[in-house]
């Protein structure tokens, strides 16, 4: 069941977005509810720039259990094993069922913001030997792209208030700080590498600050 669409705040975040679409849906891991959500580009809603709230059950407005998830089409929808995306995808919506409500935000972000092409190129760098920073400085990108204004301002949009934040990553806390969304609590969400991923993960360990044990491989 989703809350109705709240009236933004006097903030940058509730103002990022807009609620365009929601409808149920059957899953594997149980139903979910798919908010469609536009981002607000100019003064108006952007067709082009759409991301998606998966929620679960009914959450309430404090210390929801929620997750802020990169789109990754790579291993999401072509079954890659160079990143864990689709395993964290699969096992934060599996958490949310166990635990009876929950919220996934996943963002059209691909390549941590530097878009699928870029991507695709970075990968082709990496092949060459380079890791996944470097293959983006060498392409002229920043390390991480992405920004977390959006997701905050779904959160405002749904309701919530605080998180349990599932993620490794602290700038994702951080970001949702940033925007007015409390995160009372971090959840580790670490799985274990395959031989194709490990590389990638160690360097978010120790050269990205992930709140990551040492890499073990399946």
């Amino acid at each position: 069941m989703i809350l109705p669409s709240k009236k933004p705040e006097a903030t940058d975040a509730g103002r990022r977005v807009v609620r365009y679409a929601n409808a149920p849906i059957p899953t594997e891991h149980g139903p979910v509810e798919l908010v469609v959500f536009r981002e607000i580009v100019g003064g108006q809603p952007d067709p082009h720039r759409e991301h998606v709230a998966v929620v679960v059950g009914t959450p309430g407005a404090t210390r929801v259990l929620a997750r802020v998830h990169s789109e990754c089409i790579t291993s999401e929808v072509f079954g890659s094993l160079k990143c864990d995306c689709r395993d964290q995808l699969d096992a934060a919506v599996a958490a949310m069922h166990e635990q009876g409500a929950g919220v996934l935000l996943y963002l059209r972000q691909e390549g941590r913001g530097i878009g699928l092409g870029n991507k695709i190129r970075a990968y082709a760098l990496q092949a060459e030997g380079a890791d996944t920073i470097e293959a983006n400085h060498q392409l002229g990108f920043e390390t991480d792209l992405r920004t977390y204004d959006v997701a905050a301002g779904m959160l405002h949009d749904l309701g919530i208030q605080s998180v349990r934040l599932m993620t490794n990553n602290p700038e994702k806390v951080q970001g949702l700080e940033d925007f007015g969304i409390e995160v009372v609590e971090r959840v580790p969400i670490q799985l274990d590498a395959n031989p194709h991923s490990a590389g990638y993960l160690e360097t978010k360990r120790a050269a990205l600050g992930h709140f990551l044990e040492p890499i073990r491989i399946l």
